[in-house]
């Protein structure tokens, strides 16, 4: 969670709790910012990225970049390492076999410190990301199922 106070801490045990409660196939629970606080710019850029992630990754998320997420362990330490790898959670959980869920939460204006990136900065590290990601999903195979003759 980031410390700019955006994404109340209160909402977090609610993902917690549906990870608990969902079956064993969910693999994470990733909060939607539903009545985002943020300029236009910065929205409107989200929801391309957010279009161009779907379409290329096959991802289910509307928002990876809110925040707020709760996760399996265990998926978690299996998948590869890097910086911003939020975004892209969702594609890496569905890449290990896992459905992802979302609950909407809260979101408010920045209350401390200012925001690393412009919406060009952000846009140059994400597609950078987003080529790896691509590569890591065409390079996965899941072994399927195993018969004895």
């Amino acid at each position: 969670m980031d410390g700019d106070g955006q994404n109340p801490p209160a909402d977090a045990p609610r993902l917690v709790d549906a990870l608990l409660a969902a079956p064993a196939d969910v693999g994470l629970i990733g909060g939607r910012r539903a009545k985002r606080q943020d300029s236009a710019a910065k929205r409107q850029a989200s929801v391309w990225a957010n279009r161009i992630r779907r379409r290329l990754l096959g991802d289910d998320a509307d928002d990876t970049g809110c925040g707020l997420k709760a996760f399996r362990r265990d998926v978690f330490l299996r998948l590869p390492y890097f910086d911003h790898i939020h975004r892209y959670l969702p594609a890496l959980m569905i890449r290990e076999g896992y459905r992802n869920q979302y609950l909407d939460v809260d979101h408010r204006h920045r209350e401390t410190g200012r925001s690393k990136y412009t919406n060009w900065g952000r846009l140059k590290v994400a597609f950078a990301d987003l080529l790896g990601v691509m590569w890591l999903k065409s390079r996965s195979r899941r072994p399927g199922a195993i018969s004895e003759f």
